[in-house]
């Protein structure tokens, strides 16, 4: 892969995805640093996160040390908020290096201009979730949920979570009707935005590459649950791969693969440092 790519994960569900995929999703984390300087965890990192005071939850601590290893080698890391892993803070921000987003956010990607945001709460329809959205991700939600036990708040959450009830399915009438939503509200940020290449969103746990504008794609890497799969952009081409089999000696296989010209005047300069220059939140937003 090309150093002056993004590399982008999601969907991961650490804790609730199957342990073999967890320990799949370990060892290709691990070796991120070898493959580009620039690193989106497009939301959904774990099933559930939630940062107390001076508590961590400890089945975590094996891909928390591989981040902080990833960014004291010198790479970004970028953390988008999923509709599991909103709650994150200080912990994950100045302990563990991460930058924390709540997206949509404008960015650069593999010398790529992209919006990306998580997915959840997009588009038209989806009122109750959306009102819920509001409500968990309060000062006061957050400020309550603290009070509860650590292994308490995590057995509600599981109780609650349907991510272990999708093992080993393929995307459902559900996933497939998100991935259709999300491909709407990509083609009008398009539409709105002649400036942006790509849209680049999670969520439906649907890998896809799709053309929604000539030249202008929706992209999403896929997920850890089902698929083990991530999205690599890079200045000539963009591909989403997966490992067909979770084991240490699975072989990497392009499920989607769109090559175009390099920008012109590409310089070695990191994709991480541009980013971080013209980077802002939201679709028209400042960071």
């Amino acid at each position: 892969m090309d150093q002056n790519g993004t590399l982008i994960v999601s969907d991961a569900h650490l804790g609730a995805a199957p342990l073999e995929h967890e320990d799949a999703f370990r060892r290709f984390l691990a070796q991120a640093a070898d493959r580009t300087r620039d690193l989106v965890i497009n939301g959904d990192l774990f099933d559930f996160w939630f940062e107390y005071g001076t508590v961590i939850q400890r089945r975590h601590f094996p891909v928390l040390h591989i981040l902080r290893d990833l960014v004291e080698s010198g790479v970004r890391i970028r953390l988008v908020a999923g509709n599991h892993d909103f709650w994150g803070g200080s912990f994950l921000a100045d302990e563990i290096g991460i930058e924390l987003i709540d997206g949509p956010i404008r960015t650069t990607l593999g010398c790529r201009s992209a919006i990306v945001a998580h997915g959840d709460g997009l588009g038209s329809g989806d009122w109750g979730y959306k009102v819920l959205k509001s409500v968990i991700r309060s000062r006061v939600a957050r400020s309550g949920f603290r009070w509860l036990h650590p292994d308490l708040s995590a057995g509600i959450i599981r109780l609650v979570s349907r991510t272990e009830s999708r093992h080993g399915e393929t995307p459902d009438a559900e996933s497939l009707g998100r991935a259709s939503r999300l491909h709407t509200w990509s083609a009008e940020q398009l539409h709105a935005s002649p400036d942006i290449d790509l849209v680049v969103l999670g969520h439906c746990h649907v890998p896809e590459i799709r053309e929604l504008v000539p030249g202008r794609f929706y992209l999403n890497p896929g997920d850890w649950v089902q698929h083990c799969s991530w999205a690599e952009v890079e200045p000539d081409r963009m591909r989403v791969l997966r490992l067909p089999e979770a084991g240490s000696g699975s072989q990497t296989e392009v499920m989607f693969e769109v090559a175009f010209p390099a920008p012109p005047g590409l310089v070695s300069e990191a994709p991480a440092a541009v980013a971080a220059e013209l980077e802002s939140q939201g679709p028209t937003g400042t960071l």
